[in-house]
């Protein structure tokens, strides 16, 4: 199980941190792909104008990307109400003190956010969305590890107290590359240096000519150092058949940043010529995007409805 806010459209770093490892995942666990667009509003609570579009712009990239809702379930939180109602549950054991201590809280009050309740509770709502599916098993990279420990230890403390109902979900660690973007940091929309998935070829070609480099290779010539140089970094995993030669061009003067980006943005634009047309294919059928959501929404239901019965067995409620 696994989810994305809807803050708008995805780029490479999205993809290549997430969405690329989901695709093949569906193919080897049952899976659920959550719209987090509850999760959304712990930030975006005063705007919410864009949160339907978003959210459809973003089941858009999925399914343009690979995603199979044949071999996933593709919802909207809050299509499944279930969701708060176990999150309401696990609020009333959970300790304040282990919510003050998340990462993202603290990373986010320290970015000026006001501390809301739904902030604080930003955990709780996350362990929630993963064990009502009865989620075994959750993708994240080393720096989530915290997060999904706290999930454990809900449904660690929820059987200690009422029954075994929930699995302690294990993490499927993955390597997530680290996507430079244009001005060499990470890739982030809130940096404006990130190339979206569904840009057009004379974007792409744009953005990737915009990249920083190697400050010290002014021209074609100039010895260069790859290992610092975003634009190879991007080779590295687009184009890793030639990394070994242009790293050898690169050094000795006789690849020039302008020839060296041509080849990344040919690289770029091969990938994402599926992805693209996929995109065009859905456009042309508006409706596929509703069917698949109404569909996926109706099947994460029926799931969460029957844990949320074993979940007032339990406790001894309803």
């Amino acid at each position: 199980m696994s989810g994305m806010r809807p803050t708008g459209k995805l780029h490479l770093g999205n993809y290549e941190g997430a969405l690329r490892n989901w695709t093949g995942l569906q193919h080897e666990y049952e899976c659920f792909f959550e719209v987090a667009d509850w999760h959304a509003l712990t930030t975006a609570w005063k705007d919410t104008g864009e949160l339907r579009s978003f959210t459809r712009g973003l089941v858009i990239d999925w399914l343009s990307a690979g995603l199979d809702p044949d071999h996933s379930v593709i919802f909207v939180q809050s299509s499944v109400s279930e969701h708060a109602e176990l999150q309401l549950l696990f609020s009333m054991f959970i300790n304040v003190g282990a919510l003050e201590r998340s990462p993202t809280y603290k990373e986010w009050i320290s970015e000026g956010l006001e501390p809301n309740f739904g902030l604080l509770g930003y955990p709780v709502l996350q362990a929630a969305d993963i064990l009502i599916y009865q989620a075994d098993t959750v993708p994240v990279g080393k720096d989530q590890l915290p997060h999904l420990e706290l999930t454990r230890e809900i449904a660690r403390k929820f059987n200690r107290l009422y029954g075994e109902v929930f699995p302690e979900p294990k993490a499927k660690l993955t390597e997530f590359p680290n996507l430079p973007g244009i001005d060499g940091r990470k890739m982030s929309k809130s940096y404006d240096n990130h190339i979206y998935i569904s840009e057009g070829p004379d974007d792409v070609v744009g953005k990737v000519r915009r990249f920083f480099t190697d400050p010290e290779k002014k021209r074609k010539g100039d010895p260069g150092r790859p290992e610092i140089c975003p634009v190879f970094a991007l080779h590295e995993i687009y184009n890793p058949s030639e990394t070994e030669t242009i790293a050898g061009d690169c050094r000795s003067g006789v690849l020039g940043c302008v020839d060296c980006k041509m080849k990344l943005s040919d690289e770029l634009n091969e990938m994402l010529e599926p992805i693209r047309a996929r995109r065009a294919d859905l456009e042309r059928r508006p409706t596929e995007v509703d069917d698949v959501l109404n569909d996926g929404n109706k099947r994460a239901k029926q799931v969460a409805k029957k844990t949320m019965a074993n979940v007032r067995e339990a406790m001894r409620i309803g």
